[in-house]
């Protein structure tokens, strides 16, 4: 399966609330590498690379119902994929 690379917005009560850490959880869980990054607008802006099924499932556990705070929104894009390891939170 070939990887991919997706960055999310993510808007809505999403700062301060644990957000950025559960997205790393989700995505390590997974073997996905990127980061989650707190925007100063206040959306959280994850970076998500990996294959596609899983990177995808994880941006569907990010938005859904048990994620923290309370998401309103999320706008992705696809981007070329960096080949890069690790996941970062800042």
């Amino acid at each position: 399966m070939s990887a991919v690379r997706v960055v999310a917005l993510v808007s809505g009560h999403v700062q301060g609330v644990g957000y950025r850490w559960s997205a790393r959880q989700a995505a390590t869980a997974r073997g996905l590498a990127g980061s989650a990054t707190n925007l100063p607008d206040g959306r959280v802006e994850v970076v998500l690379e990996g294959p596609e099924d899983d990177v995808r499932a994880v941006l569907a556990e990010l938005a859904g119902p048990r994620a923290p705070g309370s998401v309103t929104g999320v706008e992705t894009r696809d981007e070329p994929v960096r080949a890069v390891t690790g996941f970062t939170v800042g």
